[in-house]
């Protein structure tokens, strides 16, 4: 979910699988441990110990319709242990809708490991939920040499199909060469499930319940900077955009809203 450039159309799908599981928690590799978690357990807007917002507008270069807001529980609230991510149909700050990007930009960072997320995904026309990851040196480096994981993207009007990308300088959606997998999950919008990247120096390998889809290598994508920025801190992002370049490709049914992601945890293994 690129944060400044727009997103072409052109989807390049490396590799596919069908996957009908029931949600549940994967096995944690035995040679990690927990070193980072939010498990939602207690009421009220999410722990500013561990999510910041991402505020504004513009869509960061995606055509987005929504406006990000800050600490505004409308928008962003844990309840009954879940964390609500909640797309809204209003007038807000010249926006006709809001929504909120959570981040872990200045609170935690991580290089390799095991990141995972056990979410319920919105459904409808319009809507594009994310999971998904930026270099920490984003602000001095700029996107995309930063690198960008996205550990899991949805677009309403693509039902249930999900997908995983790594861009980088040399490979990303502007040029066409982003290396993306997809794989379909029957119940995304009904049912939760495990999001995550097993993460290590040579490979990134995307998976949903444990069933792993799709994997990028350094041998391949080549060890440049330019090429695999993935030896350094990355953070973590959670949102719900509206519309956008391509959540809005095929229009907004504007009758659907409000729409929300659930995420009933976030546990990042070393």
């Amino acid at each position: 979910m690129h944060p400044f450039l727009p997103l072409t159309l052109l989807l390049l799908a490396c590799g596919s699988a069908t996957i009908d599981t029931a949600p549940g928690t994967p096995p944690t590799p035995p040679a990690r441990k927990l070193v980072w978690a939010d498990e939602f357990d207690k009421d009220g807007l999410p722990d500013p110990a561990k999510w910041g917002y991402d505020v504004g507008g513009n869509g960061w270069g995606n055509n987005e319709l929504q406006y990000y807001t800050r600490a505004r529980a409308e928008n962003a609230r844990v309840e009954k242990g879940n964390l609500i991510i909640e797309a809204i149909k209003e007038p807000y700050e010249g926006k006709a809708y809001s929504s909120a990007r959570l981040l872990t930009q200045n609170t935690a960072t991580w290089t390799y490991g095991r990141v995972e997320v056990r979410a319920k995904l919105p459904a409808g026309r319009g809507t594009w939920p994310a999971i998904w990851m930026l270099g920490k040196n984003i602000a001095t480096a700029g996107w995309p040499l930063c690198g960008e994981l996205d550990i899991m993207e949805h677009v309403g009007y693509d039902q249930d199909v999900i997908h995983g990308t790594a861009h980088t300088q040399a490979y990303n959606h502007v040029k066409g060469t982003q290396k993306e997998g997809k794989t379909t999950i029957a119940t995304a919008t009904s049912d939760f499930h495990v999001y995550a990247i097993d993460w290590t120096a040579d490979t990134i390998a995307f998976s949903v319940d444990n069933q792993p889809y799709y994997s990028v290598s350094k041998s391949a994508l080549g060890s440049q900077p330019a090429q695999w920025p993935f030896d350094q801190p990355f953070f973590l992002i959670l949102n719900v955009a509206v519309g956008g370049n391509w959540g809005g490709a095929k229009g907004v049914d504007e009758t659907i809203w409000p729409r929300r992601m659930e995420v009933d945890y976030v546990r990042v293994y070393q």
